[in-house]
This record gives structure tokens, C-alpha cells and sequence, in this order.
């Protein structure tokens, strides 16, 4: 892990961070900031209010301030602990942000001129469509599309991953980043994005908070606490001539700890750091999420449509078995297998020199005093083999060995094909294997599943989530991988518009849909799913088109994705439940006091047995301070995620924070109320 991301798991009350949301929490008190915010402009309102009460008293000679000015001072402390937990949300991201900023240094280009010569210039230079060389040690100067040539680049900078990655031209892996450092050969490359547009300027804005608008569901929730605090605010006003009428009248002081202590403060004050915070969570995941819609909706997401290759399996066939044809022995097979296998660097190739030696104790070979004429794989025979001493052997496709097995004037005997059949059905791919125009047997190559899928494909299940699994394999060993993964469902032999209608069907069922991809023709798909999360390594197009970026480009990470949306509404959800919960005790508190002077009979309504009606207000008012703070490491860490059905979640939650939400203040009043009393405070 660098600087870049992963490194920013800093300690929530680091000493940097904490001064810096300190000396924020004082700039938002500007009320334009805080308009932004309906529930803490008013409490701004009121203590502007209050404040300029104690003045006239001060200035009027007034000694008897103590009650007024604590109530003054303590409505102040709310609107800057809220503040606060916001302030200590983006601090995260800025800090995040200054450590991308000392990876984007200004390079040197080799800018490419049209008559082919070149020049030297500042990076900043470049614009879109320029062409660069990029040599080992180099930086790359800015995003782009590799043109010409294959290297090796650190992408540790962005990714935080010290394995260098290839970078080639053509395919799903050409695009590079700006700041990323080329480790061998050379690249020509084409800039695809002008100054401060690149990939790294967009993280840098995505992570420091200055592009993050309010999501459709926080909004929703602002409009309903700010009908709240109109109620509240209207219940309040008129409940002043009430109060006269009761030859009770209330000072302004008390009327507006009321008002406070009513509306929801709690979750106003912490609402936009939680939001905040689930971006932040995500970015020490790293991935990058385009805007807190795209947070929120993995977190109200049905379908997960994933990939086999690379995210369900390992991403490479193995070879696993070898079976004999009749009268043929296994070392034999396991031989001739070796043998063509040698010169063949591909993976599956690999594999099976790896099963001859670990079943049959054959090792590597020396072929050159024995004048080995080497086959390679050609995708028109789909064979590859071994001429040596007088033995031909032939590897390859099924269909590939019986086409050379035919014009040889022989053919693959029915116990061979029995055991291809057996094969294609359990979902493996058969390889078969013949010496001088006869067939030795079959080489099984199996897609091997990542280890625990199966248990977390059934932890979303339990979530309520549907798992799909996209492949081009055919239907037969489509079904027996899903069967083997614990996947729901899959769609065999799927192309890109095969993946569109199916996101397209998902959705017009009222299903939120999320998908991984990294290639050009991932893009549309990409651009349907309400969730889509691009690859690093993906193309440009790709990392276009979906709302969110892994840097690792580990596709299985959409599945912590989810977790961390679901994470973030559950936050949201658990800390509204308490902030409304707690107000029931407030009332408890200042509607006795306010009244019990002109009806006695109110005093039974002090269940907290609070010392006098000045401590009462003023614990209150305290408390519904002290709370954000310490409701502030819940809102930046989220509530834990548990993998439940909405029902039981939701009865959780009310347990937990509802339940809660009506404890915790009759307790906390209490004993500030016994503070206060005991320091003659009130």
C-alpha cells in the first residue's frame, strides 16, 4: 500500500486531521455554508439570536447571566461539533488529496512532431491526440492509449500495488495513466485527455470531496428534517402565547433550547459525514465511486452480474487429470502429454508439465541432442505437438484430433469420445492426445473456482441478492461452474448486447443491477448498470462508462462494494432512527420544566427527577450537543455490516438504535444534570 489510497487508514483522531476539521468547523459557521444544512442554520439562527441577547445584556449592566450564557454557549458548541464531524469526514478525503497531489509531478515529454521528428516539452503541454515515446524510467506525461509497442509499468503510484502490470498495444489493456512509470522496452502512446482532465485530476477531485453532490435518498432525507424543524418551529412560536395565557410566559432562551432540542440535530449535524465517509470507505478499498449515487445504489442492489474469468475462476484452465484410452498406460499418456507440452507457454500448457511431474515424477527434458522439432499451437489447426525420434505427437482440440486422426486414415475410438462427452459435461475441457496416428487418451483441463466463492455467493443470498454469471462458454460447462460456484443463475455464450438485455430485463423489474468489466465491449453494459465498476487496467471506454473505478481491477471486488453501500444506508438509517428516538426524552426534560411552575400537576412528568427546571433545560441542551460528538466515530466508521434479511436488519436496528435512542438520554440528562447541580452550574 503507497500513499496513494490504501495508505490513508489513518487513525480516525489523527492530530493533523483533527486540527485542520478544528479550524473548518469555525469557516462553515459562514451562513451560506450552513443553508446548506437546514437543521443547523437554524440552530446557527438561534444562537445568533441568543448571542445577541446576552450582549444587550452585558451592555444594559445585567449581572444574572449564567443560565443564558451557558444555553448561548452551548447552542454554539452544537452548530460547531456538527460542523466538526463534517469537517473530520473531508479531512480524510484532503488528505487522501495532498498525497495524490505529490505523486502528480510535471514531467519532460517526448512529444512525436508529424514529420516524425520529436521535441521535448513540459507535460503540461500536451493536449489530446498528441503522441509520445515513453522509455524504461520514464514517467508516462498523461492518460493515454498505447499505440505501438508492449512494457512493463509500476502503476504503484495510483494503485498502490507494487506488481508491475503490462501494458500493450490493442486489447483491453492499453490504457495508461498519467504518473505511472514505464520498467522496460518503450511505448508509443497517444494522449487522450488535455491538462487537468487526467484520470489522476479526477481522483484527486473525487477524493477531496469538491465534486460530491447530495445523493436523491439524502436529499429526500433533508426535505423531511427540514419539515420537521418547520413544524417544530411553528409548534414553538405559538406555543409562547399559550404560555402567557398561562401566566407562564418563557424566555427566549428557553424557547429556543426547545426548538433544538425538538428538531432532529443529531442526524442533521451527521447526515453529510456519513456521506462523506462512505465515499472515504470506498477510496481505502481503492475505488474510486464517480458520485455518492452510485455509493448508495450498490448499496439497494439486486442483481450482481459477474464474470466468470478472473472473478469466479482463476482466470486460467489447469489441467487436472489424465485419462487413458484402452490398452494405453497413464505414464504413457502422462508422457506424450509432456512432451508436446513443452514448448507451450501457455498456461494450460504450464499446467500440464506441472500434473505430469507432481503424478508421474516426469521431469523437464533436454530436447536439443535429440533434434525435438517443436509444433506450435496455430489457431487454424487449434494443434500443437512434437516430432522426435520417430514419434509424432499431436495435442489439441477435440474436433482438431479427429479431423488428423481421419486424414491419417484412423479415427478417435468410442471410448476416447465417451470420455470427452463425461468431460464437456462436468464443465471441464477436453484435450486429447494421439502418437503416430492413434489416440493415447484425454487431457481434462478444468477452470478452477476461487477458493470461498460458494460461501460468499451465499452471504449474498442471504442479503437478498441474485448472482449472475456472464461467460462465453457454452451451456453445458457454463451450468457446471455456476453449479460448482453456488452461483443463482448464468448466461452461456453471452455477448455484449446479450449483456445489455439482461441488465435491461433486471431493471425493467424494478431491480437495481451491478456488473464488473474492463473491456471496450463492456462499455454499454457498463453504462446500463446502475452500478458499473471499470477496471484500472480496462480501456479508456470502459472506465467511461461505468460510475466507479477499482484501481486493483479485481472484479470479486464488487462484492465488497455492495457491502460498503449497504453499510453506508444502514449508517444513515440507524442514526436517524436514534436521532428521532432521543428527542422523546428531551421532551421529558424541558416540557415539565417549562411548566411545572404554572401546573404542578406537570411534575409527575419528570420521570428523570431533574434537580430544577433551569438544570433541566440546560442538561438537555448539553446533551443534545455532546451526543454528535459522540455519535461522530460511528458516522466516519459506518455501522458494522452484518449479512441479514431487510427484516431482520430492521428489527435490529430499532432494537439497537431505536431502543437506544431512548435510553441513552434519559441517562446522559440525568447525570449531567447531576454534574451541573453538584458545580452550582444551574
Amino acid at each position: 500500500m503507497t500513499p496513494s489510497t490504501r495508505g490513508h487508514k489513518k487513525s480516525l483522531w489523527d492530530r493533523r486531521i483533527v486540527t485542520t476539521a478544528c479550524l473548518d468547523a469555525l469557516r462553515k459557521l459562514d451562513p451560506r455554508i450552513m443553508m446548506r444544512n437546514p437543521v443547523m442554520f437554524v440552530v446557527e439562527i438561534g444562537s445568533l439570536l441568543t448571542s445577541a441577547l446576552v450582549l444587550r445584556d452585558v451592555f444594559a449592566g445585567r449581572s444574572a447571566l449564567g443560565f443564558d450564557l451557558q444555553i448561548t454557549l452551548w447552542l454554539w458548541f452544537t452548530v460547531l461539533f456538527a460542523n466538526f464531524a463534517e469537517a473530520m469526514a473531508e479531512g480524510r478525503g484532503k488528505a487522501q488529496a495532498e498525497s495524490l497531489r505529490k505523486s502528480k509531478a510535471e514531467t519532460i515529454a517526448c512529444r512525436l512532431l508529424p514529420d516524425g521528428e520529436t521535441e521535448d516539452v513540459p507535460s503540461t503541454q500536451l493536449r489530446a491526440e498528441d503522441q509520445v515515446l515513453v522509455v524504461a524510467g520514464q514517467l508516462i506525461p498523461g492518460d493515454g492509449e498505447v499505440i505501438e509497442g508492449v512494457a512493463s509499468v509500476d502503476e504503484s503510484a495510483i494503485t498502490g500495488e507494487s506488481a508491475p502490470v503490462i501494458r500493450e498495444a490493442g486489447g483491453d489493456r492499453s490504457a495508461v495513466t498519467g504518473g505511472t512509470r514505464v520498467l522496460s522496452d518503450r511505448l508509443r502512446i497517444r494522449i487522450t485527455s488535455n491538462p487537468g482532465e487526467t484520470f489522476l485530476d479526477r481522483m484527486i477531485a473525487l477524493v477531496e470531496g469538491a465534486e460530491r453532490q447530495k445523493t436523491p435518498n439524502e436529499i429526500a432525507l433533508n426535505i423531511l428534517l427540514a419539515g420537521l424543524t418547520l413544524i417544530f418551529l411553528l409548534a414553538v412560536i405559538t406555543l409562547q402565547p399559550f404560555a402567557v395565557y398561562s401566566s407562564a410566559p418563557q424566555s427566549i432562551f428557553v424557547l429556543v433550547s426547545l426548538l433544538v432540542c425538538l428538531i432532529p440535530t443529531t442526524i442533521g449535524g451527521l447526515l453529510s459525514a456519513i456521506g462523506i465517509a462512505g465515499m472515504d470507505r470506498l477510496v481505502q478499498h481503492n475505488v474510486l465511486a464517480m458520485s455518492g449515487r452510485a455509493v448508495e445504489a450498490a448499496g439497494d442492489v439486486n442483481t450482481l452480474l459477474l464474470d466468470k474469468t478472473g472473478t469466479i475462476t482463476l482466470g486460467n484452465r489447469e489441467a487436472t487429470e489424465f485419462v487413458p484410452a484402452l490398452g494405453v498406460s497413464k505414464d504413457r499418456l502422462a508422457d506424450a502429454a509432456q512432451l508436446s507440452s513443452l514448448a507451450d507457454e501457455t498456461p494450460e500448457g504450464r499446467s500440464i508439465v506441472v500434473l505430469a511431474k507432481a503424478q508421474h515424477g516426469l521431469r523437464g527434458r533436454e530436447m536439443a541432442p535429440a533434434h525435438a522439432e517443436f509444433i506450435p499451437f496455430s489457431a487454424v489447426t487449434r494443434m500443437s505437438g512434437v516430432n522426435l525420434d520417430g514419434r509424432i505427437i499431436r495435442k489439441g482440440s477435440v474436433d482438431a484430433i479427429a479431423g488428423y486422426l481421419q486424414q491419417a486414415g484412423s479415427e478417435l475410438p468410442p471410448d476416447v469420445r465417451n470420455t470427452v462427452e463425461t468431460i464437456a459435461r462436468s464443465g471441464g475441457t477436453p484435450l486429447v492426445v494421439a502418437e503416430n496416428a492413434s489416440a493415447l487418451g484425454v487431457i481434462h483441463l478444468k477452470d478452477i473456482v476461487k477458493g470461498g466463492m460458494k460461501e460468499r455467493f451465499a452471504q449474498l443470498r442471504s442479503m437478498g441478492i441474485r448472482t449472475v454469471m456472464i461467460t462465453g462458454d457454452n451451456p453445458l460447462t457454463a451450468a457446471a461452474i455456476a453449479r460448482e460456484a453456488g452461483v443463482d443463475d448464468f448466461l452461456a455464450e453471452a455477448k455484449p448486447k446479450d449483456k445489455m438485455d439482461l441488465i435491461r430485463r433486471e431493471q425493467a423489474g424494478g431491480k437495481l443491477v451491478a456488473m464488473t468489466g474492463d473491456g471496450t465491449n463492456d462499455a454499454p453494459a457498463l453504462a446500463q448498470a446502475d452500478v458499473g465498476v471499470a477496471m484500472n487496467t480496462g480501456t479508456q471506454a470502459a472506465k467511461e462508462a461505468g460510475n466507479m473505478v477499482d484501481l486493483d481491477s479485481n472484479p470479486t471486488k464488487l462484492i465488497e462494494i455492495v457491502e460498503i453501500g449497504k453499510q453506508l444506508l444502514m449508517t444513515r438509517g440507524a442514526l436517524t432512527t436514534f436521532s428521532i428516538a432521543n428527542d422523546v426524552a428531551k421532551y421529558f426534560a424541558i416540557l415539565p420544566a417549562m411548566f411545572v411552575v404554572a401546573f404542578p400537576a406537570m411534575d409527575s412528568l419528570n420521570i428523570m427527577r431533574l434537580h430544577s427546571p433551569e438544570s433541566a433545560i440546560l442538561s438537555a441542551v448539553i446533551f443534545n450537543a455532546l451526543i454528535i460528538v459522540v455519535l461522530i466515530p460511528l458516522a466516519l466508521r459506518g455501522v458494522r455490516y452484518r449479512a441479514m434479511s431487510a427484516e431482520a436488519l430492521l428489527r435490529r436496528n430499532l432494537f439497537i438504535y431505536g431502543l437506544g435512542g431512548l435510553v441513552a438520554p434519559f441517562v446522559g440528562i440525568k447525570l449531567i444534570d447531576v454534574v451541573i447541580t453538584a458545580l452550582r452550574l444551574a
